[in-house]
């Protein structure tokens, strides 16, 4: 059962950015990254980058090489804040997930080439078999991957890591496999069924020899290569397993190893001697070391990387945007705006939320469709960087996404348009209630051009300022007494399957379905699909049927997510990982080391 983090959290102010890329969910399969310098972004409502699967000879290392790498010297990435999780049961964040490569393997993995991503065996040797109509999932371990200290990494080491999300203390990640492997409908019901890894074999899981792990599951899971992509698929082994210890200092199965972390400090990486570029298609060790500083604010560190002062030519951050006060600066000068670093958040959409069982009539929430001013909200909240106007609820970066726009309307809204809709409608509204985070000028500016916007057509919108801990504890309440507010929407990989079924099921909780969705038909054709085994078929079947819950307008599109990052001008290879949506770490170098 999905999560409130993973599907939804609140909007906040776009331009501190900073917040968006430490989102606890983890981003689908997106554009290519590239230069920030037009205000174009590389999510474009027609362009298809979703992730394919590969086969076992894409699944080969090395790596591809990034065009005009060298080796040698030191990367340092400053990020505001150190990392919640570094135990890869419990990482569940984007850039987490992308700078945690750098240290950790998974049976499969995104290769990235030309900022397309491709689904490739990472530790296995393929993005795994399925037999059973999709019941039973086989992986085979590729031969010379080892540990930090040389030992060789064993399917007992998978299924162990595997085991450990059922225990406690791994309630904050990701549930599928506690789901998945027993039947259950969430992590209580797994949990109760299986108790964890110090409770016995879990039989789910199968290691016939050193090299082949089986998994069975009581119903078909199509997503299974997806999954195994994410960090809590990590092996883990039980004699270098320290409990709370693992979650500041993991045991190493990538290019690098940890030798120092000092928590909300620093953590410096070293290579790892015993990791063989001829088993890793992901990754690559070009530089000596990775140094990590944490605590300084964003705009003090993004002013010394832009100007080249003290290690700025070095140093990056891999969590933060360009602060908005840095941006039009940086992107009338030429040699500053060589170093903007621009992408697809991956598959993200920001949309305006609309509280289903309070404004209860369609027509109402087509009025509110036509009233919402895009163009304006954008400019005010940063401009065209921030993302291309979205038509349709998923991303263009999941799989079998499909173009559509039910109701057509320009940038800057249709008033006459939504007029004609409240008057078709059964149900009268005079006034609404929008709530926001007022942690920013921005917010306040939008939530005053709403008001504006809604009162063309006599719709009193009430606003309900309110501080970040506060929204996300009174607005997602299922009795909460709001009808509109900002949000994100993203899936936990690049396919649909994350999305309607964890989110748009009316059985699900406030948390979960936050907006109060409910529509048997789209309910009845959900249970429909979780049965289908083959992943392109599942896929294609939740496409189709997001149109049927689009025609109700349970939401209002706004933007598919882009970001722009920066870089120091000696550091080679940055680009936003089309998959996690931020500067992908195991790609960088130095230009001179």
């Amino acid at each position: 059962m999905p999560r409130f983090s993973t599907r939804t959290a609140a909007l906040p102010a776009l331009a501190t950015a900073a917040a968006l890329l430490l989102c606890s969910c983890s981003a689908g399969a997106g554009a290519d990254g590239g230069k920030a310098g037009d205000g174009a972004t590389a999510a474009k409502s027609g362009k298809r980058l979703t992730a394919t699967l590969g086969t076992a000879e894409d699944s080969k290392g090395p790596a591809p090489a990034v065009e005009g790498a060298r080796s040698g010297g030191t990367v340092r990435i400053a990020n505001a804040n150190d990392y919640a999780h570094l135990d890869p049961q419990k990482v569940y964040a984007g850039e987490s997930y992308s700078t945690s490569l750098l240290w950790g393997r998974q049976l499969t993995q995104y290769q990235v080439v030309d900022g397309r991503p491709k689904l490739v065996g990472d530790l296995a040797t393929d993005t795994g078999r399925s037999s059973d109509g999709g019941r039973t999932w086989t992986y085979t371990l590729k031969e010379g991957i080892a540990w930090e200290d040389g030992r060789p990494i064993t399917s007992e080491h998978v299924k162990y890591g595997i085991e450990r999300t059922f225990a406690p203390g791994f309630e904050l990640g990701p549930t599928y496999w506690p789901e998945w492997l027993t039947g259950s409908e969430d992590r209580t019901g797994a949990v109760k069924k299986y108790g964890g890894p110090e409770d016995g074999d879990l039989k789910a899981i199968e290691t016939p020899d050193e090299r082949t792990i089986v998994l069975h599951f009581p119903e078909p899971q199509s997503d299974v290569p997806y999954m195994a992509a994410q960090s809590s698929s990590s092996p883990v082994r039980k004699d270098k397993d320290t409990g709370t210890g693992y979650d500041t200092h993991p045991f190493a199965s990538g290019p690098y190893r940890i030798v120092e972390h000092k928590q909300n400090q620093g953590l410096t990486l070293e290579r790892n001697p015993h990791w063989k570029p001829d088993t890793d298609p992901i990754r690559h060790q070009y530089a000596d070391r990775f140094e990590f500083t944490f605590g300084k604010k964003i705009l003090n560190t993004a002013q010394e990387v832009l100007n080249g002062r003290g290690d700025g030519a070095d140093t990056l951050s891999t969590k933060s945007e360009i602060p908005p006060e840095l941006y039009a600066e940086a992107a009338r000068d030429p040699k500053k705006k060589e170093l903007l670093v621009a992408g697809s958040r991956g598959a993200y959409t920001q949309d305006l939320y609309i509280k289903n069982s309070r404004v209860t009539d369609p027509e109402v929430r087509k009025a509110i469709h036509y009233l919402f001013p895009r163009e304006q909200a954008r400019q005010i909240l940063g401009g065209p960087r921030l993302g291309d106007f979205a038509t349709t609820l998923s991303s263009p970066a999941v799989v079998g996404w499909k173009k559509y726009d039910l109701y057509p309307v320009g940038p800057t809204g249709d008033t006459e348009k939504a007029k004609e809709h409240l008057a078709r409608a059964k149900t009268k509204v005079d006034t609404l209630t929008y709530a926001y985070e007022s942690d920013a000028p921005e917010n306040d500016r939008l939530a005053q051009v709403l008001v504006e916007a809604f009162a063309k057509a006599g719709i009193k919108l009430v606003t309900r300022p309110m501080d970040k801990a506060a929204f996300n504890d009174q607005v997602f309440r299922g009795d909460a007494p709001y009808d509109l507010w900002m949000s994100t929407n993203s899936v936990d990989w690049p396919t649909p399957s994350t999305l309607l079924p964890d989110s748009y099921h009316s059985k699900l909780d406030a948390l979960s379905n936050s907006i109060r969705y409910s529509n048997p038909v789209v309910d009845k054709e959900l249970e429909r699909i979780a049965g289908i085994g083959d992943a392109r078929k599942k896929a294609d079947a939740l496409i189709d049927l997001e149109r049927t819950v689009m025609k109700d307008v349970p939401v209002v599109p706004f933007l598919y997510s882009a970001v722009t990052q920066f870089r120091g001008a000696n550091v080679g290879g940055a680009a936003v990982h089309p998959i996690y949506g931020s500067i992908a770490a195991a790609d960088l170098y130095l230009k001179k080391p």
